[in-house]
């Protein structure tokens, strides 16, 4: 039985690459062969690779989040594997898709997620924003992600304004007949008095289950996951 989790967000920016890393390791701790997807991506960066041995230089262009849910997997995928669609600006996928003339097609999103599947039995797909961030004019992931009839986590970002996010979000999931598996709460500010009104609003509004909280994190690539308590769906 092969587990595939859709994680996405309240809004963009709220740490979604965070908390799926941390769940990815989560997961391989619990035995899982896990695999991190991120089928779009954008915000590509020009990278220099020195090879060892001889010396040689060599320039790849990857997405940070793509690379950090690759790092974080515990088979072993190459980039493109993760992250077989990218653009190079900071825009929604469906303006890049137009700006640069290159569809996005949801078969192509579904290739990709079969052959992860092939190595590992616990994948992560990450999306791309929020909830109904489009793929084109009349598409949107969260038509593929029916499609593909994934389960569903969604990461609350601490901050004012998400509590209606939060709302909206599950609404819109469940309206669509999905499984929501619950939520995470990321504290992306590093002094928020706030937090414990946050999440006992949210508790009291949100029917899927809280999973964890994730804790102002200062250096996102030294995290003492023994530290999290997160609760891993299996």
């Amino acid at each position: 039985m092969k587990k595939k989790i859709f994680i996405t967000g309240t809004d963009t920016g709220i740490g979604k690459t965070t908390v799926s890393s941390i769940l990815l390791r989560k997961a391989s701790e619990l035995g899982y062969r896990t695999a991190g997807y991120k089928p779009i991506s954008s915000g590509i960066k020009k990278r220099k690779i020195i090879f060892s041995k001889t010396k040689k230089k060599q320039y790849v262009f990857i997405n940070q989040d793509a690379l950090i849910l690759k790092e974080n997997s515990s088979v072993l995928l190459d980039y493109k594997e993760v992250n077989p669609i990218s653009f190079s600006g900071n825009l929604p996928p469906h303006m890049m898709s137009l700006i640069q003339k290159k569809n996005i097609r949801k078969k192509d999103l579904s290739l990709g997620l079969n052959h992860i599947a092939q190595k590992s039995n616990w994948i992560l797909i990450e999306g791309a924003g929020g909830w109904y961030t489009p793929l084109s004019e009349i598409v949107s992931f969260s038509d593929w992600v029916k499609e593909e009839k994934l389960e569903i986590i969604f990461v609350v970002g601490i901050k004012l304004g998400c509590i209606n996010h939060a709302i909206l979000t599950e609404k819109a999931i469940l309206s669509e007949n999905l499984t929501c598996l619950g939520w995470i709460a990321n504290n992306i500010f590093p002094k928020n008095q706030y937090t414990s009104y946050y999440i006992q609003t949210l508790l009291s509004y949100i029917k899927s289950p809280l999973l964890g909280i994730i804790p102002y994190l200062k250096n996102k690539n030294l995290i003492n996951i023994k530290k999290i308590k997160i609760l891993v769906p299996e």
